[in-house]
This record gives C-alpha cells, structure tokens and sequence, in this order.
C-alpha cells in the first residue's frame, strides 16, 4: 500500500495487525480497517483515534440512552411512553435520535467497510456496517412508509423498528474501540520505558561557553559536558575528566565502570561521581539506544507463523458469516414464526454482529506486543516474533563456552618458554601479534604484557583464521600462534615436545595457546577463563524447563570437560572449529531436534544462523546479535532462561486467545442464527450480539495484556 499524494514531511504509518501495510500519512487499514500507527513515533503518543472514538462514543451514549428507554418503553407495564403519544410519533422521535448515531457516531466503520469492499478484503467493519445499516434502513423505510410493507413483516397489525438495535450496536462498537485503544495503548509502555532513558537535554560546550541544547539538536562531534548525577546524552569518547557510569541498563552489572579519556560512553547510562567532556559519535537514530527501541518496535509488528492459521480462517470468515447471515434470513422468513420476515431481519443482523472476527485478528498481534515489550524490560531483546516462536518449542540448547559459560574476559595463568628463550621475550613476541587479532584470548595476552611494561613490535603480513590461530611477521621473524595443529599446518617443527607440558596446564582448566617462531615450536601460554558465577544456576533452570544442555568449544578436551562436569552440562564436544560447530548445530537438526544456538564471537555466527534460533549475548560481537534471533542485552546466562520463559509464555498466550476467538465465534454464529429457538425458544438480539462482539476483543486484549506481569 503506498500513499502518492500523502503531505510531505509526513512520517510513515503502519497497521499493528497487518505490518506489511505502510503507507505516508494516517488513515486506515484496508485489510482490517484498524486505524494506521506511526512506524516510528519518537516517543510521542499519537491519541487521536482515541480521542476521536471517545468523543463519538459519548455523543452516541447520549443519544442512545432515551432511544433505547422509548423503545423498550412498550415492554414496561403500563406503556408509559405509549399513553403519551402515538406509536407513529414515537417512531418519528427514534429516527430524530438514530440517525445522527448511525451516520455520524458509526461513519467510521461505514467509511472502513466501504473501503474494504473496495479492496476485496472484508474484514470486521464490513459486518458491523452491513448489520447495523441494514437495521438502521429497514427502520426508516418503516417509519415513512408503514403502510408499504407486506403482513409477514407486521405484528398485530404494526410494522416494528429496530432504531435502538441499530443505535445500540454502534455505541457498543464504539465502547469496545474506545476500551481496546486503550489497552493497545498500554502495549506501547514497554518501548515508552525505554525511551524516557534518555535525557531531555544536552550541555553543549563551543567556544569555551556551554549552552543547553535540546537532544535532538546535538551533532556528531559536538563536545558536550556531563556532570555528576546526569544521564549521558548519547554514544561517543569521553575526552576530558574521570568518573565511573552506571552502565546496568545496558549490562545489567551493577558495579559502575570507570571512564578515562579515550574510553567510549553510551547515552542513557549514569554519570556517578565525575565531571567530564566527550565528543559526540553516533546520535538520534545510531545511538545504542535507538537500536534497541527500532528492534524491539519491529519485533512489535512481525508476525509468528502460528498467526497464519489466524489469517487463513479470516480469509474466508466474513465471506462464510454473510452467506450465513443470508441462509439465515432465509430460513426464518421461510419458516420462522410471525412476523417471519421482521424475525429473519433481526435474526440475521445479530449473526453478522456477533461474528465480527476481530477478535481472532488480536489474538496473535496484541500477545507479540505485550510479549516483546516485556522482553525488552528484562534485557530479552527479540528480532521478530517468529524466533520468539521457534524458541517455544526448542528441545536442546547449544552453548558456547567461552563468553557465555564463562565470563569473556580471561586471564594468562602462564608462560612456558622452551628452550634458552625468556619468559617475557616469548610474552612479547606474542603479544605483538595477538594485538592485531579481536579474540578474547589474545586480549589477555596483550594485557600481561602490558602489565609487564612489555614494549612490542611491529606487525606485517597479519593473517588469522577464526577459532584456529594467527599468523605474521613480528620484526623480522615469522610467528605463529594458536592451536598445535594449525602451527602444524604452518610447517611449525616441534610442536609434539610441548604436549607434555600443555596437558600439565590443561590439567587445572587452562586453554594452552601453542607459540612457534621462525617454524620452531617456541613455548606455550596458559590462558584461564573463569566460569560465570550464574552459569552453574541457569544451567539447571535449563534443565528444570525439560531441555538438553551441550557445550561446543575450541578449547582443548581437558578443560571442557572440567567445566561440563562443574557445570553438569548433559554433553560436550571439545577442540570444534568454527564450522565444525555450524556442522554440529545442523546435524542436531537433521536428528529431530529443535536447536537453540547460543554464542557470543564472530566465530559463532555461523552457527547461529544454522540453529532454529540464535541466541546472542549481548555483550559479544555485532555480527554475532545480527546473525541471532534473541538478543540477551546483559550478556548473561540468565537472560537464556528468561528468554525461553518468555518465549513459552507468549505462545501459550497466543493459543489462550486463539481457542476463545474460535470457541467464541464457533458458539455464538449458530446461537445468533437461532438454533435454540425450536429447543429453548432463545434468541440473541442484535445489540446483545453486539455487547458480546465488542466484550470478545477486549477480553483478548486484556489477556494479552497479562503478559506484562509475566516474572522473568
């Protein structure tokens, strides 16, 4: 759907049933006629379908209240309304206060139906429409020209109007738009949350003068000055001052983390003690912020595969309610007791009220909303609703050890030189090569020797391959750093004298990194990298949800099956090179199982991808959270637990609202058509049907709201 001749400027608007409909400019959908939504509404509240309803609900209470009293008037003893004026009269009275109800309170839904029709898409508009029109006409025709009408439409001699069953179904159409914008408003609360993080303003500091700036007016490179007690602004490099940032809306660490010049800052966190300068980098849309907000908004709108059943059964719904309605005034005016026609009119407007299938089109969207929404509370960012979906129903959960199982950030233990060589001088040349490599382990051979005051060398002809090892020319000597068989495959001499002394290390849980310089095996470094301290917990909650628990690592057999067996993971694969590990992500898949793939580096990624549903931590790297579905913004083990709560909780929502959209619509067509009328003489009256209809979509709402609540 495009919108040519929208105003320009005009953002783009969007259908929360229906995310493949956008167009510039409100306006509606054409599919459901739901009033459009901004795609991206920088955290200001678009109400004006909610005003619009409200105003046009209370006007048709107004009006409806005495209609309805003058109407019913008849069922009263005594008639009071009947002694005091003639039923022509009355009826005169009823069309004066129906027709602005009908034609102004309910224009919205003749307008929605009207552009259905056009579209070939009925949907719930066009049966609220052609039910309360076809009352609404019926009544005029017989208030101006009773005497027109055949006998089967009189009783006792009286042709009778329905301006209250035409009235009173928009108004409670309207009471139910009104309470269900409502509550599709409260699905909004958890990206409004998120977006109140950040500050309202900016100190801008140009010139040697500071100046107080709205946010949106901040530029890259502009200085800006952040005292203690604010919320930074937005991304970029702190270049003047220290202090410490509270970063727990990111990291959910609590310990604030100090900030030199150089280090980089996020905007919403917490300056703590510190006045300091910092050069804008990324701003508006680019902050790490904004990110988060635009995922967790098109997670909000993407549709879960279970949604397809739902628009299947749509498709063909509306079409199936008119014949039905149609069979059913046939069969009352056939057969029906007098007035037969009057009662097949009444009879077949209630079943095309009461099958508005409104309801079935909320159940899936408004779970999502909620659902992904709470996610984003707990740091259980989802790309879309159908990874949320696919995590429901995973079986076994495959983790990654370093990063995720244990904390990332290892530490050298040891440095075994071989031969005449000095500890640091092996230290050096390694850590003079590692500089150049983004594995966690080279960092912490870099930051040993930095500790040593080591100074290292130059670099050239730098090449790595993921998960195996790195390679180069350190001064003027050939290095080559990594697993034994990659310094092999580099024609590395001498590799097997060390493996005796690496199992020795291996032995205490240590990664051994092999070392070899000018192709002669040069020493070994013992890198350790301790286990998080929620990981042995999260990974019996795993256990305690049904699933199977394996760690796929790169690290050597010895050390894997130390922390597998601290851990009580159920299986290990140890030494597995990156796509190897895509290999064993998708035989597991081709066994019958439903993966969860969770990883934190570049060499997870594949994996990931292969897995029914990736699972990145959020603290590793960005083409690790691109390739996943799930996003565990803290980084932590916990967040995996969380994530498959909230994923279980949002599908058994999903299946809560969908079995009473159909057992509702299932129930109420053949009680509206009139089925127990032979067995119980019970019939729906259009306006009940309508009360029904409208209290059917928001139940569904309301549950999906319970989501919101949901402990993780």
């Amino acid at each position: 759907m495009t919108a040519e001749s929208a105003e320009p400027g005009e953002g783009i608007y969007t259908c929360p049933m229906h995310p493949e409909v956008a167009q510039q400019g409100p306006g509606s959908c054409p599919e459901c006629g739901m009033a459009l939504e901004p795609k991206d509404s920088g955290g200001t509240e678009d109400d004006a379908e909610l005003r619009d309803m409200s105003r046009r609900f209370r006007a048709a209470l107004a009006l409806t209240a005495p209609l309805f009293l003058l109407a019913m008037s008849g069922m009263l003893p005594g008639d009071p309304a009947g002694r005091l004026m003639p039923r022509a009269a009355s009826n005169w009275i009823q069309l004066l206060l129906a027709t602005p109800v009908v034609l102004w309170a309910g224009l919205p839904f003749f307008v929605r139906a009207w552009r259905s029709v056009l579209a070939l898409s009925p949907n719930m508009f066009t049966l609220i429409a052609t039910g309360s029109g076809a009352a609404y006409l019926y009544s005029v025709a017989a208030a101006l020209f009773p005497g027109a009408f055949p006998d089967a439409f009189r009783d006792n001699g009286r042709v009778d109007v329905y301006f209250e069953g035409a009235a009173v179904i928009i108004t409670l159409v309207l009471l139910g738009q009104v309470l269900e914008l409502r509550a599709r408003r409260r699905t909004g609360e958890a990206v409004r949350s998120l977006l109140q993080l950040a500050p309202e303003k900016a100190r801008r500091v140009r010139d040697g003068e500071e100046e107080e700036i709205a946010l949106d007016a901040v530029e890259v490179g502009d200085v800006l000055r952040v005292r203690p007690g604010e919320k930074i602004p937005v991304d970029g490099e702190l270049t003047e001052g220290r202090s410490t940032v509270d970063e727990s809306m990111l990291t959910g660490e609590p310990t604030p983390v100090g900030k030199a010049p150089g280090d980089t800052v996020t905007g919403a966190t917490v300056n703590q003690d510190g006045t300091f300068l910092m050069r804008a980098a990324q701003v508006g849309r680019d902050t790490v912020l904004a990110q988060i907000v635009g995922m967790v908004r098109r997670a909000q709108r993407s549709r879960a595969p279970i949604q397809g059943l739902a628009d299947r059964v749509a498709a063909w719904f509306v079409p199936a309610v008119i014949l039905i309605a149609l069979a059913t005034f046939a069969v009352w005016a056939a057969v029906g007791p007098d007035p037969r026609l009057a009662h097949a009119l009444v009879n077949a407007v209630a079943v095309l009220i009461i099958a508005c299938p409104c309801a079935l089109g909320l159940a899936t969207p408004m779970s999502i909303m909620v659902g992904v929404g709470r996610g984003a509370q707990a740091g259980v960012l989802v790309k879309n609703a159908e990874a949320l979906e696919r995590l429901a129903r995973v079986d076994t959960v495959v983790i990654d050890k370093t990063g995720t199982l244990t904390e990332g950030r290892p530490s050298v233990t040891e440095v075994y030189a071989a031969g005449k060589q000095e500890d640091d001088a092996l230290l050096c040349t390694a850590a003079s090569l590692e500089q150049r490599s983004e594995h966690p382990l080279a960092a912490a051979i870099v930051r040993r020797a930095s500790e040593r005051g080591l100074e290292l060398y130059s670099v050239s002809d730098f090449t790595a391959k993921a998960g195996n090892g790195v390679k180069g020319v350190v001064g003027n000597r050939k290095v080559c750093i990594g697993r034994p068989e990659f310094l092999k495959g580099n024609n590395v001499r001498g590799v097997d004298t060390l493996r005796q002394k690496a199992r020795e290390l291996e032995q205490g849980g240590a990664t051994v990194i092999y070392v070899g310089i000018r192709r002669r095996a040069a020493g070994l470094i013992a890198v350790a990298d301790p286990l998080r301290e929620d990981a042995a917990l999260a990974v019996g909650a795993l256990h305690d949800a049904g699933l199977r628990v394996l760690m796929l690592t790169g690290d050597n057999e010895t050390a894997a099956r130390t922390v597998a067996g601290e851990l009580k993971i159920d299986e290990f694969h140890a030494g597995v090179a990156p796509e190897d590990k895509h290999e064993h992500v998708a035989g597991l898949r081709k066994e019958g199982a439903r993966v969860a793939m969770a990883g934190d580096g570049i060499n997870d990624a594949p994996a990931l991808a292969a897995a029914d549903v990736g699972i990145a931590m959020g603290t590793g790297t960005d083409v690790a959270i691109e390739s996943a579905g799930i996003t565990l913004l803290h980084g932590d083990l916990r967040g995996l637990v969380k994530a498959v709560q909230l994923s279980r909780a949002v599908m058994r929502n999903i299946r809560q609202n969908l079995v009473f959209a159909f057992a509702y619509n299932s129930i109420g067509v053949p009680v509206a058509a009139g089925v127990l009328y032979p067995f119980f003489g019970l019939l729906l009256s259009p306006m009940l049907a309508a009360a029904a209809m409208s209290f059917s979509s928001v139940s569904v709402v309301s549950n999906a709201l319970r989501l919101r609540k949901t402990g993780l």
